[in-house]
């Protein structure tokens, strides 16, 4: 066997955490053989991986970050910039090319789940849904915190719970909590009142009722939808149905009408594929897997050497010979990828040679690539796990590929084993990109530092910097505050939250509190906050003179607490500690505590002056 030279970089072999960490280690890669060889260019580069669609997101946004350019001399790589790496990504399923078609996708994943609070959220974020109901960010933020607060989890009303045996139970609906938003446009829950069994909700200003209309609109339209998709009928009515779907709940913009047209174009080749069959009746899932498969990713021209970064997808037929080859995400369980066993094949029961193997197929497709690279190969996978840096083995024909160096070559330099070349071929990279190592000159497989990325340089440097010791949070006493008139609700907020009471009147610094996720399961029994919370409310109505009775009924009607009787138990338990708090107050207010307000005007003995309402 001959002698690996140390210097020959023609097969490289990264292993990596993650597909995130992958990306950046292919930029970096093809950065460091820009900067080696000044007539190599990006058109002389293809990066090919089997689930383009995975990687799609992460590679426009590890080619597309600018200001990571490296000076001389700053410690990072030299030479070429990434912000010039114009990259091309080819042979996207059309759901990401037409976001039409995304919301027709995701309108057919809903029709058979629970329809919960989430996943209509991230439906009305669509483009395309927000265009139609003209919602902005504002209004997204104000519709989350109303599903929040109306206590809507999951099911668009009771009967649609059928299949789950919870037909008989409507808290937690959107019909149910829609009751509360619209009943709260014309009244307020300060007395605690219930309209037909509804309590208001009190967060609907006179500048939401537009937006509450809207919500209603959007959920109306969607329940409509999903009747349409939740039978059983023709093709033609399953075309009709999509098309009207997306007319009720999307609109592309003015300039982009061809969304909808390539659309109708794709309902239409459905039914004339149909042929004799278009009688057929066809179930929801089998519609959604015929509409799936029209919308998949599949090979389209690539336009090579058009000056581009091509990134395409791993097919026959796609390994044109480039100079520089990168084979991204040959991951061991997802390549080669797996065919899913379709059971109407009857095929699969009688295997015979010559038939298709997709296994086989994709080993094929690894051997053309590498015979496509004319110069150097760049070879990642997923060689440690992320989360628990538990060591992965790479795919099954990257580790063949590895023991053909073996068996080609000898290393020609010190290697962990003293001989194997497939040490000096393959490089292990840290998980993270700032540590120091990817900034160390032939650390990872070059001479020079690995890593272009200026920011994270910055810091490597501060991990490997002295270590200043932790400042106290204030060096000295602030100064007295320059208000003569003290705020009697400044104070009740001290006393209340002291710390951030503190941050925000001497600091300004304001605290957002609240929880962004949305709930989307129906509770069954409360934690020790969540019980305050019934408390405090039931004390805050029994204080404002609302009976017991009123204020119970309207606290089940509030929908946050367990459905049906489990949340009756809830309430019995806090109910008491209620009443004796109640009990307390008023003896210490005899006159009630919904008396008429007292002023308050108190000279403090540091000359200030507190002022207030009582």
């Amino acid at each position: 066997r001959a002698p690996l030279h140390p210097d020959d970089r023609s097969v490289q072999i990264h292993a990596c955490h993650g597909r995130a960490r992958q990306v950046e280690v292919v930029r970096d890669a093809v950065l460091h053989a820009l900067s080696e060889d000044p007539e190599l260019e990006p058109r002389d580069v293809i990066i090919m991986c089997p689930d383009v669609e995975a990687f799609a997101p992460l590679i426009e946004a590890a080619f597309g970050s600018g200001e990571v350019a490296a000076e001389p001399g700053d410690g990072a790589g030299q030479g070429a910039n990434p912000a010039d790496l114009r990259v091309r990504v080819a042979d996207r399923s059309l759901r990401q090319t037409n976001p039409l078609l995304g919301v027709i996708t995701a309108l057919l994943e809903l029709a058979p789940r629970r329809v919960t609070a989430s996943e209509v959220l991230d439906l009305a974020d669509r483009t395309p849904v927000r265009r139609r109901f003209r919602l902005d960010d504002d209004d997204l933020a104000r519709m989350r915190d109303w599903v929040s607060e109306s206590g809507i989890r999951w099911g668009l009303d009771a009967p649609s719970r059928a299949p789950y045996k919870l037909a008989g139970v409507v808290e937690g609906t959107w019909e149910a909590g829609l009751q509360r938003l619209l009943l709260g446009v014309t009244m307020t829950e300060d007395d605690r009142r219930l309209f037909s069994g509804v309590l208001p909700l009190d967060d609907v200003e006179s500048g939401a009722i537009d937006l509450a209309g809207r919500m209603a609109e959007l959920i109306a339209r969607l329940q409509q939808v999903l009747v349409y998709f939740s039978r059983v009928q023709p093709i033609e009515e399953w075309a009709a149905a999509i098309g009207a779907a997306s007319d009720l709940l999307a609109v592309p913009a003015p300039l982009e009408r061809w969304q909808r047209t390539e659309l109708q174009r794709i309902l239409d080749e459905l039914v004339a594929d149909s042929g004799a069959a278009a009688g057929a009746e066809l179930a929801p899932a089998e519609v959604t897997a015929l509409i799936a498969s029209r919308l998949e990713g599949r090979p389209t021209r690539a336009n090579f050497r058009t000056g581009h970064l091509t990134v395409c997808t791993l097919v026959p037929m796609r390994s044109v010979p480039h100079r520089v080859v990168c084979l991204l995400g040959l991951d061991d369980g997802a390549f080669p990828r797996k065919a899913p066993r379709d059971g109407d094949d009857l095929m699969l029961d009688h295997p015979h040679v010559g038939e298709r193997d997709p296994r086989s197929e994709d080993r094929q497709l690894l051997l053309d690539a590498l015979l496509a690279a004319t110069e150097r190969l760049i070879v990642t996978y997923t060689g440690n796990d992320e989360r628990t840096n538990t060591e992965r083995p790479p795919a099954v024909p990257v580790g063949e590929l590895l023991d053909a160096i073996d068996a080609t070559v000898h290393a020609g330099a010190p290697t962990a084993d003293g001989r194997s070349a497939r040490y000096q071929v393959l490089i292990r990279h840290p998980l993270q990109p700032f540590d120091p190592r990817n900034f160390v000159p032939g650390r990872l497989g070059s001479h020079e530092p690995w890593s272009y990325d200026r920011v994270t340089l910055a810091g490597a440097q501060a991990m490997d910097g002295p270590r200043d010791p932790q400042a106290p949070f204030l060096s000295a006493a602030l100064p007295a505050p320059a208000e003569s008139v003290l705020e009697l609700d400044d104070l009740v907020r001290f006393v209340e939250h002291p710390v951030r009471a503190f941050l925000r009147q001497r600091l300004g610094i304001a605290l957002r509190g609240g929880d962004d996720e949305v709930a989307d399961g129906l509770a069954i029994e409360l934690d020790g906050l969540q019980r305050w919370g019934v408390g405090q409310r039931l004390l805050e109505a029994r204080l404002a003179g609302v009976g017991g009775q009123d204020a119970y009924r309207a606290e089940i009607a509030r929908g946050l607490l367990p459905p049906g009787m489990l949340g009756h138990p809830v309430i019995r338990d806090v109910l008491p500690m209620v009443t004796q708090i109640v009990d307390e107050a008023h003896k210490v207010a005899p006159a009630g505590i919904g008396a008429d307000p007292f002023d308050v005007r108190l000279a403090l003995d540091d000359g200030r002056r507190l002022s207030g309402t009582v």
